[in-house]
C-alpha cells in the first residue's frame, strides 16, 4: 500500500507510524484510518517485526477526529464511522507485539482514544490530552468512554468527559493516563529505549501477558485467573521458557528465538 497520510519506517525490528497531516494536526478522517489499520496489519503479520511505535509529525500527535468530514452525517454515518474508529484501534489494543504510543503534542479526542488503544503512553512535556467532545454535542466514540475509566477509574474520567477538560502531561502522569514525561527532544529516544528493553524480554511471554492483561480485565477474577493459568501451561512448553530459565540458572542473558 502507498500511504500517504502516515509515514510507515521499519527499524531494527521495530515499525514506527508517524500521523502525518500536520497541517490537519494529524485528525482522523477515514483515509488515515485506514492506513493506521493497513499498517498495523502488515506489523501483525510479519514476523521480522517485534514492536510498534506510533507518534505524529508536527505539533500533534492527533488533535481529534477530521469535524470537516464528518459534521454532516447522519445518525447512521456516524454509528459507522464510529464502529469502523473502534475496530482499527482495538487492533491496535489486540496486536500481539507491543505498542508504544510515543505522545509529541496534542493528543485530544481521537487522538486520546488512539494513545489510549496503545499498552504504554509516553509523552513529551509538551503532550496536552482530553476528550473534548461534549463541545461538540457528542460523545467519545472511538472507545474513549470505556478506555479512560480502565485508566483512570470512573470517576476522573467522567470529569475529562463532563468537562470537556484539557490536561497537560504532568497531569496526565499523575492520574496515570501516561506512563511516563519526557523533555520533548528525549521522546523517540526514551520511546526506543523502552522498546529495546522490551525487545530483549520473552516475545511470548509479553504475548501472552499482553493479552492476559486486556482479556483479564473484563472478566470476574476467578475467570481472570484461570486464564492466567492457561497461559502459564503454554509458555512451559515453548523453547524460550527452557532457553530463559536455564540462562538464569547458568548466569548468562538468555537468547529468545519466540519458539
Amino acid at each position: 500500500m502507498n500511504y500517504e497520510n502516515i509515514i510507515f519506517e521499519v527499524e531494527n525490528g521495530v515499525a514506527t507510524v508517524t500521523m502525518n497531516r500536520p497541517k490537519a494536526l494529524n485528525s482522523l478522517n477515514i483515509e488515515i484510518l485506514q492506513e493506521l489499520s493497513h499498517a498495523v496489519k502488515e506489523v501483525a503479520a510479519n514476523d521480522e517485526i517485534m514492536g510498534l511505535v506510533i507518534t505524529g509529525a508536527g505539533k500533534a500527535f492527533v488533535a481529534g477526529a477530521d469535524i470537516v468530514q464528518m459534521k454532516e452525517y447522519n445518525g447512521e454515518q456516524a454509528r459507522n464511522y464510529a464502529t469502523f474508529g473502534q475496530n482499527v484501534f482495538n487492533e491496535i489494543e489486540t496486536l500481539e507485539k507491543p505498542v508504544i504510543a510515543a505522545v509529541n503534542g496534542y493528543a485530544l479526542g481521537g487522538g486520546n482514544e488512539l494513545c489510549m488503544a496503545c499498552d504504554i503512553r509516553i509523552a513529551s512535556e509538551k503532550a496536552v490530552f482530553g476528550q473534548p467532545e461534549v463541545n461538540l454535542g457528542i460523545l467519545p466514540f472511538f472507545g474513549g468512554t470505556q478506555r479512560l475509566g480502565r485508566l483512570v477509574g470512573a470517576g476522573r474520567a467522567k470529569e475529562l468527559v463532563f468537562t470537556a477538560a484539557y490536561i497537560k502531561a504532568d497531569e496526565a502522569y499523575r492520574i496515570g493516563l501516561a506512563n511516563k514525561v519526557v523533555e520533548p527532544d528525549a521522546l523517540m529516544d526514551a520511546t526506543k529505549e523502552m522498546m529495546a528493553t522490551i525487545l530483549t524480554k520473552s516475545p511470548i511471554g509479553v504475548k501472552y501477558g499482553k493479552v492476559a492483561v486486556n482479556k483479564g480485565l473484563d472478566m470476574d477474577l476467578k475467570n481472570a485467573l484461570e486464564l492466567e493459568t492457561s497461559f502459564a501451561g503454554l509458555c512451559f512448553s515453548t523453547e524460550d521458557q527452557k532457553e530463559g530459565m536455564n540462562a538464569f540458572v547458568e548466569k548468562r542473558a538468555a537468547e529468545f528465538k519466540n519458539k
